[in-house]
């Protein structure tokens, strides 16, 4: 009796769940063409997305421009926020060198406002990519 009490159970609980699989529409529809966009989308939308934000950017995006990775944009990071991209040769201690490839490479920066969610925690000295 009890085996065939397991069975029925069984049974009913699988076809309670192939119903609620297949049977139930989904709870929420998203408007057609809707677009949901965060703030980090309309960032992209900016010069961020296409040059090296100096107040957002992770330091590993420095590594495609000579010169610059690790070293010189641990300083660039560091010394960050920045209201100007010109403030980045007032990094102190920087040499004739730095200076060099800081002024090389300064029509690829930009600057906007501190995003929290990009620079929160070490997220921008080490964001786990590896």
């Amino acid at each position: 009796m009890m085996k065939r009490l397991a069975r029925l159970l069984a049974i009913f609980c699988l076809c309670v769940g192939f119903l609620g699989w297949v049977v139930l529409p989904p709870t929420a529809l998203a408007a057609e063409n809707a677009r949901v966009e965060n703030s980090f989308d309309a960032k992209l939308n900016t010069e961020f997305g296409q040059k090296i934000d100096l107040n957002n950017t992770n330091l590993r995006a420095f590594r495609k421009y000579r010169g610059m990775y690790p070293t010189l944009a641990k300083l660039v990071v560091e010394h960050a926020p920045y209201n100007k991209v010109e403030e980045v040769f007032d990094i102190p201690g920087l040499s004739k060198r730095q200076k060099d490839i800081l002024q090389a490479n300064f029509d690829r920066f930009t600057v906007s406002q501190p995003e929290p969610f990009l620079i929160e925690g070490d997220d921008r000295i080490n964001n786990g990519i590896y």
